[in-house]
């Protein structure tokens, strides 16, 4: 099967079909990629390597195969719940309330760390929702999500969808940049699960709880995603698909969640929280990456 690079797929991403996203998850059978390692050691040993803790969960969608470490240990999400943001629009857009060509504007007030799409875009006439949400989804760009969010309802609004999907754990409950701050331990707002979030990537990419046009198009925004080159996708072939979308704050919280669409085998959901306070961004990235290469192993 030839190689669907990233470039690739984003150039083709108007002709393209939905069928194309699951295509791969097809050829599993045929690939005779039948033993799955137990990565729990391996997922231990990555986390003695570290101060800190990590949460995982990996998915072969092909055969079922699920490993996870601190799977339903709950970790903020940081930015990682913008791609739940704009399936949010999406079914909205689904179900005819909106479109993605109406405008919403973005005010001072929306602004709030990184906001490199929306800073150039304040007032009138506005953004359009494709744009905020591949702003949002590509560019982590933090007042784009917070526009969304408001005129999605507000946090609960983006709660109520996940509770929709079947997501149970996840909850948005604050803003950006607040909501990347925990204030004590126990503190559970703003968080998921590993094993939630891998849940809900996989009811968002892979389930019919939105559009075949739609589920296309959030993977799209994934797919091009400008902050996770060093994250998840650094661990994988370069011939594989990846979408995702990164989290990070201050505080030694960085992460990745996403799809990967090898070419001669079945999707793979991956799930990277991870809290290592003492370490350096760059180090944060490369334990990610780490986590990446062994999603490639299930």
């Amino acid at each position: 099967m030839p190689s669907l690079t990233r470039r690739c797929f984003l150039s083709s991403a108007s002709v393209l079909t939905a069928s194309a996203l699951v295509v791969p998850a097809t050829l599993a059978a045929e690939s005779g990629h039948n033993s799955t390692p137990d990565l729990g050691a391996e997922f231990e040993a990555l986390e003695q390597r570290h101060s800190g803790r990590l949460g995982i969960a990996l998915m072969n969608l092909s055969s079922g195969v699920v490993a996870s470490h601190r799977g339903d240990e709950r970790v903020l999400f940081n930015s990682t719940i913008k791609t739940v943001i704009a399936a949010a629009m999406l079914s909205r857009v689904d179900r005819g309330e909106i479109s993605l060509d109406s405008r919403l504007v973005v005010s001072e007030s929306d602004l709030g760390g990184w906001t490199p799409i929306t800073e150039q875009h304040l007032g009138e006439p506005g953004m359009t929702v494709a744009e905020l949400c591949q702003a949002a989804v590509a560019w982590s760009d933090n007042a784009a999500a917070n526009v969304l969010v408001t005129d999605a309802g507000g946090p609960a609004a983006i709660t109520e969808y996940l509770r929709s999907i079947g997501d149970e754990v996840t909850h948005l409950d604050r803003m950006e940049p607040e909501l990347n701050e925990h204030d004590h331990e126990g503190d559970e707002r703003d968080t998921t699960t590993p094993l939630a979030m891998l849940q809900t990537l996989r009811t968002l990419i892979f389930g019919d709880t939105l559009s075949p046009q739609s589920r296309h198009q959030l993977v799209a925004w994934m797919v091009e995603g400008k902050t996770g080159d060093n994250r998840l996708r650094a661990g994988m072939p370069p011939n594989w698909l990846v979408g995702e979308k990164t989290g990070t704050n201050s505080v030694g919280n960085a992460n990745d969640a996403g799809v990967a669409w090898p070419m001669d085998r079945g999707a793979v959901i991956a799930v990277a929280y991870t809290w290592l306070p003492d370490a350096e961004p760059e180090q944060r990235d490369e334990v990610i990456a780490e986590i990446g290469k062994l999603a490639t192993l299930i």
